[in-house]
């Protein structure tokens, strides 16, 4: 099911819970919303729908073919290579912001059968990933 988009700053920079395995129906509303726009949007976090929960779904170009992914609970356990740009969100209001991210970043989640993995990711990848888990801690760019 889309849902609708969350832009109040206020409920965005409240940090997320852990998803459990109830959670599964949220991340496949998360997932329908973030295929609905992805003419402008490449990751969302379950708060952008509303939802405090941590659960991240993005492109995922880090794969042969650019695939759509699911995290739950994810979390960033090692990084390197800082660097400075500058990011938009669909729910925050204005042009982008400067950020720092990090090149290469090593990620803790579950999958959607709730499966513990750890995966590297780079470049553009990384930095969604970066964006979404950002979301979840309630960190706003």
């Amino acid at each position: 099911m889309i849902r609708q988009l969350m832009h109040d700053p206020i409920f965005l920079a409240g940090k997320s819970e852990a998803a459990v395995k109830e959670d599964l129906p949220l991340a496949k509303d998360l997932l329908d919303t973030l295929i609905s726009h992805r003419e402008g949007c490449v990751g969302m976090a379950a708060n952008m729908i509303g939802v405090r929960k941590r659960i991240i779904a993005f492109v995922d170009e880090s794969r042969l073919a650019p695939t759509y992914t699911v995290m739950l609970n994810p979390q960033i356990i090692a990084k390197s290579g800082i660097y400075e740009t500058e990011e938009g969100c669909l729910s925050l209001l204005g042009g982008p912001r400067k950020c720092k991210r990090y090149k290469t970043i090593k990620v803790q989640f579950q999958t959607l059968e709730m499966k513990t993995h750890t995966k590297n990711f780079t470049g553009w990848t990384a930095q969604i990933i970066q964006h979404e888990i950002d979301h979840c801690n309630g960190i706003l760019i």
